[in-house]
């Protein structure tokens, strides 16, 4: 074990940057989790603090209704996109392996990449610009046709954000999903399709029982990796996004740790919602790896 390790001294001193900043910038600040059992004041020290125990989380669970709401709008949006953000990109993927002009598949793939590029600032200025109830281009060409007899407030009216996410983060991260799917179709042996044709199966067939089974194994990996994720929000969408009028409907767990910790500066509740969200992510991850293994016989671990 000593002697394998010093062979590859080399390659354990290229990693060694990145494994320190992966525990000083992700296993350090769990040190501050001690603030959630604490009665912690900004400006002095942690340790003479009052120790309050398990307060904070049975003020959320208990003393709160709040949970029940964040969770609702949480896993609604998030399993939502997820779903939407795999299958869209599983979809596309297969449909762009079959375009045989290669100069035009690399101008289909290069265009839907480009999104993920776009900072969500300038995609809430676009919405807003597009889908604005009053001055929205969409909206304004509607009722001029004749087709609407007034705009639809989609940027305000609650009943349509969580599908309005779930479809403006398809739309983003569809290029950058499709890459693992396509690098996934383009490990799978050619003579595989060429014992198809020669069998005379059709491009359907080829797709069906050849390129789909291939990209299952992937598919698993990364509904599993991004399982552990569900709880986790993009902030900045959030924060562009939610407004008066909305909010019931898009207020998710990072918007109100933010809110109770950054605005009402209660660290301590804060902490502890985050603490919570951690370990449910833990616990939903380990849940989806034993189910997948159990009824695929995949698993990461």
């Amino acid at each position: 074990m000593a002697a394998r390790l010093f062979r590859q001294r080399d390659l354990y001193m290229m990693l060694l940057p990145a494994v320190l900043l992966v525990f000083v910038f992700w296993y350090v600040p769990i040190l501050g989790w001690i603030i959630a059992f604490i009665n912690f004041k900004p400006g002095f020290s942690l340790f003479p603090a009052e120790w309050t125990g398990l307060q904070q989380f049975k003020d959320f669970f208990m003393q709160s209704t709040d949970y029940m709401y964040l969770l609702r709008n949480t896993l609604s949006i998030n399993i939502g996109s997820l779903i939407t953000n795999l299958f869209t990109a599983f979809v596309f993927a297969i449909l762009l392996n079959e375009i045989r002009s290669r100069f035009f598949g690399k101008l289909v793939q290069t265009i839907t990449f480009f999104p993920f590029f776009v900072s969500w600032v300038i995609i809430y200025s676009l919405s807003s610009a597009l889908f604005a109830s009053s001055s929205g281009a969409i909206n304004e060409a509607l009722v001029q046709w004749g087709v609407l007899d007034e705009g639809v407030n989609i940027l305000g009216d609650p009943k349509y954000s969580w599908i309005f996410m779930i479809l403006l983060s398809a739309w983003k991260y569809l290029g950058y999903n499709s890459v693992i799917f396509i690098a996934a179709i383009a490990s799978i042996p050619a003579e595989h399709y060429e014992a198809a044709e020669i069998d005379g199966a059709n491009r359907f067939q080829k797709i069906w029982h050849i390129t789909i089974p291939g990209l299952i194994p992937t598919l698993i990996v990364l509904l599993i990796l991004n399982s552990g994720w569900i709880l986790n929000s993009n902030f900045e969408q959030f924060y562009l996004f939610t407004n008066g009028t909305n909010w019931e409907k898009m207020e998710v767990l990072d918007m109100y740790i933010y809110k109770y910790g950054l605005k009402l500066l209660n660290y301590p509740y804060a902490t502890a919602v985050g603490i919570m969200k951690t370990f449910i992510s833990l616990m939903l991850i380990i849940g989806v790896n034993a189910i997948s293994k159990k009824a695929t016989g995949k698993a990461i671990f």
